[in-house]
């Protein structure tokens, strides 16, 4: 056992669904829900990322309102909140979406009636292979603790697929 499952269930618990034998998509959205329970958010994503063309495909979601679903599921780089955690290699949080001037979130993310939000990158050796998002309907900042839990859950993720390329 690592230091990091030592230190949460959550992760032992991701890294028993990858060891399962699945479906892409179907082990990334039982992933989702479980971040989305441990963190009490209404709404996540997880993009990984299309080597050929360099762009964010959605491959798991919960809670996305249907007027945005199809703005979310193609994120070029740099762009929206996913985007920049992927050019950044970095998370990237807004407390309030409805009242964000900081240009971070498009405007369309108004439309998901969300407020805390955080984005964190899927990083191997700083290499990218996708961006996990969450969000609660409430205004919040996630704490640094919270904050690289998400960032271990994304590690775990990512190293599980760089095994296949």
């Amino acid at each position: 056992m690592t230091d990091k499952e030592a230190i949460d269930p959550l992760l032992r618990e991701i890294k028993y669904l990858l060891e399962e034998e699945g479906p892409i998509q179907a082990t990334l959205e039982a992933i989702l829900n479980r971040v989305l329970d441990r963190f009490r958010c209404a709404v996540g994503t997880v993009h990984l990322l299309d080597p050929i063309s360099g762009v964010l495909m959605l491959q798991a979601q919960k809670g996305v309102a249907e007027i945005i679903l199809d703005r979310v599921r193609v994120v070029p780089i740099g762009k929206g909140m996913a985007g920049l955690a992927a050019e950044r290699r970095q998370p990237v949080q807004v407390c309030n979406l409805q009242s964000d001037q900081s240009g971070v979130a498009k405007p369309i993310a108004r439309e998901t009636k969300m407020e805390g939000s955080i984005a964190v990158p899927m990083l191997v050796n700083n290499r990218l292979h996708g961006v996990m998002g969450v969000a609660k309907p409430i205004t919040y900042e996630f704490s640094q603790p919270e904050v690289e839990l998400l960032m271990q859950i994304g590690t775990l993720i990512a190293e599980h697929w760089n095994q296949f390329e």
